[in-house]
């Protein structure tokens, strides 16, 4: 079983307390977003847990705690944009606390365990094509020896990030535009040693040397745990997702960061009052569990496969 860690929110953001607790006590309760009164157990002991996918924009929190998820193989999906606070409204500062703990992050780790992110990509008057350009080679002379690549993708316009991003007057992108920065991507990322890759476009990059990203990766999965695994494509992704499948463990409407884009959170107020009901110590991430509520453990399995191999021989 593959863990995300999250889609739904930035747990080593802000929850790095209560997954510590999650992993020590070796479960996890998670709610339905379809249908909240219906839970789910998961056990997260190592037996049964091959990788832990983090998804985060500042793991800041999470650095103290690193020797504590030593016996999991993990990695960082770490999102580190040029955008301002006028777009990710409570992110710190960039130079000062962000790339500092991307660099932390690596040394401690190793690169191949961080991931650096340059997503979602728009355009308006002060995010011109001249500006991604721009500080993305800032980001990639600042980010190189402690990453093997990044990973793009241009904004999906949902309902509610419609509405939340109406003032920063977004030029709908057209497919030329996209071939045009990633052309230019792909050369500063080659000068510093980097390659790009794309999460879930439907655009066809592959002959300017762009091909289509697996954030959740089977191989780097592989690489880092000195393993084999046997499992599949996430079937609950969009058809361009090359994820593999994966339980999360976040819950929609709890991150702080406030990116005005963020197709995770439906409400600024609903992200409060959750996040008031959070307590590190509770096996859900927010919130507790009433009568109305229906416990069923998820059956989990490990997917490390230990057949013996004509060619691992």
């Amino acid at each position: 079983m593959i863990i995300s860690a999250s889609r739904r929110t930035y747990i080593p953001s802000y929850y790095s307390e209560w997954l510590i607790n999650r992993l020590t006590e070796k479960y996890v309760l998670v709610r339905n977003p379809m249908n909240i009164h219906q839970v789910s157990k998961i056990d997260l002991s190592p037996d049964v847990v091959d990788a832990i996918v983090f998804w985060t924009k500042n793991p800041t929190p999470m650095l103290p705690y690193l020797e504590q998820i030593k016996d999991y193989t993990y990695y960082f999906q770490f999102t580190l944009s040029a955008y301002g606070p006028d777009v990710e409204r409570n992110l710190p500062s960039k130079n000062k606390i962000i790339i500092p703990t991307f660099q932390k992050l690596s040394k401690e780790i190793g690169k191949e365990k961080v991931i650096w992110r340059y997503d979602p990509i728009f355009f308006n008057g002060q995010y011109s094509m001249e500006y991604h350009c721009k500080y993305f080679e800032v980001l990639a002379s600042k980010l190189a020896d402690y990453t093997e690549k990044c990973t793009v993708s241009f904004m999906d316009l949902y309902r509610n990030t419609e509405r939340n991003v109406k003032t920063l007057n977004i030029v709908k992108d057209t497919y030329e535009m996209q071939v045009e920065l990633l052309q230019r991507f792909v050369e500063i990322a080659k000068e510093h040693g980097l390659y790009i890759d794309t999460c879930a476009e439907i655009g066809d990059f592959h002959n300017i040397g762009v091909e289509h990203a697996h954030c959740i990766d089977r191989e780097r999965i592989e690489r880092i745990g000195e393993f084999k695994l046997s499992v599949d494509k996430d079937t609950n992704q969009r058809a361009e997702c090359g994820c593999v499948a994966s339980i999360d463990i976040g819950a929609y409407n709890t991150c702080k960061n406030g990116c005005l884009y963020c197709y995770a959170n439906y409400s600024s107020n609903t992200v409060e009052k959750n996040f008031v009901m959070h307590n590190p110590k509770s096996p859900l991430l927010f919130g507790e569990i009433d009568d109305t509520d229906v416990i069923k453990e998820r059956k989990v399995k490990s997917l490390i496969d230990n057949q013996m191999n004509l060619f691992d021989i």
